[in-house]
């Protein structure tokens, strides 16, 4: 067989390699979204066509009725309103915290730097329900208790965001600080001005995470707010679902409510949330 032939073969094995490899990658997505794809198709749908065969994808007739209704029977929007607090609070807080905390155990040299570190990472193992007691009673001998800063001053630097920040502290090239201290920068300008810039994708991954913690946490906020007004979307949509367990298309309405802002989140920064992880692991 002539080198032209085995070319052709090798790009046609090639070819063929690509067409399969995407083919399985459509697959796993098409089963990954469907759950998705199918509550937002129930949340449309009427009464009539929820048992329908076989079943419709897209339903037909599609109705707003079962989000107007949730709206009227449950304060949906005053959970949202609680949830928006929530999260701004706790993403805040911790990215500001975690920040902090990361760049000295990344660029610094201080005796014990590596013991605290490695004690850090060690409390990672331990479930959060462990000290939620102990948080509880610190909160109401400060008065926090039913608070919106009460939810979320537990959690103000996890110890996650500090481990992933200080991985893409360690990734920056040290000839850039040096050349700062040359000029004559202060520590904090060195932090502000070189350091949290470049490790920006990082940045923005943990607020995708901490976004998702703080819109979806639960036992907590029900633990620490005493009045259900105050309770954040995730326990609202508990509630909705003990009215209305019957009411499928209800429940439907209210889920994809409820995980509508994460998904938008995450395809805005899904770019910088890959290529922070990326940076996380390679340091």
């Amino acid at each position: 067989m002539s080198s032209i032939a085995l070319k052709r073969a090798g790009k046609v094995r090639t070819v063929i390699k690509n067409v399969l490899l995407y083919l399985l990658m459509i697959a796993i997505a098409i089963l990954m979204v469907f759950p998705f794809l199918w509550l937002l198709s129930t949340s449309f749908k009427t009464p009539g066509n929820v048992y329908a065969f076989p079943p419709q994808m897209i339903p037909r007739p599609a109705t707003l009725a079962n989000y107007i209704g949730v709206a009227k029977m449950v304060p949906i929007f005053r959970y949202l309103r609680n949830t928006a607090i929530i999260t701004a609070l706790g993403v805040g807080l911790n990215l500001t915290f975690s920040t902090l905390a990361a760049y000295p155990l990344a660029r610094m040299r201080f005796p014990g730097r590596d013991i605290i570190f490695g004690a850090l990472l060690s409390t990672m193992i331990i479930p959060n329900g462990a000290g939620m007691i102990v948080n509880y009673m610190t909160l109401r001998t400060l008065h926090l208790t039913n608070t919106f800063l009460g939810v979320v001053l537990p959690s103000a630097a996890t110890i996650f965001s500090i481990f992933l920040l200080r991985q893409a502290y360690t990734t920056i090239p040290k000839e850039l600080e040096e050349a700062a201290r040359i000029d004559g920068a202060s520590e904090f300008f060195i932090w502000w001005r070189i350091m949290v810039p470049l490790i920006r994708p990082t940045l923005l991954t943990v607020v995708i995470f901490d976004f998702m913690a703080h819109w979806n946490s639960f036992i907590w906020p029900v633990v620490v707010m005493k009045d259900p007004n105050n309770y954040p979307l995730a326990a609202g949509l508990l509630y909705l679902q003990g009215q209305f367990s019957y009411n499928f298309l209800y429940l439907a309405a209210g889920t994809v409510i409820s995980i509508t802002p994460m998904i938008i989140l995450f395809l805005l920064l899904q770019k910088y949330f890959i290529n922070g992880v990326a940076g996380a692991v390679k340091g």
